[in-house]
């Protein structure tokens, strides 16, 4: 099981990748018009987990980390690879 940043056309995905092959999406950070955009993926409803507005792309891939998105799928603790993936 790996969890790793990957490259998006705007931005960043942080994603998961399990055993068996699957890739989920537990979050992104996007450069858009108005500013860095952060998202979290949340079990439910949870108006929290976005925010507008960030200085930098570090802000925003810590904020989506603070969230621990990745519990839903993995109950141990996981650490995030360095490298970002470049998408395909």
């Amino acid at each position: 099981m790996r969890m790793y940043w990957k490259e998006h056309p705007k931005g960043l995905d942080l994603a998961l990748l399990l055993d068996t092959g699957e890739e989920v999406n537990l979050g992104g950070v996007r450069e858009m018009r108005k500013g860095i955009q952060a998202i979290a993926v949340t079990q439910g409803y949870d108006p929290g987990r976005s925010v507008k507005g960030l200085g930098s792309m570090d802000e925003g891939k810590e904020f989506v980390l603070g969230f621990q998105p990745w519990r839903e799928f993995v109950p141990d603790e996981l650490e995030v690879e360095e490298e970002i993936v470049k998408s395909e």
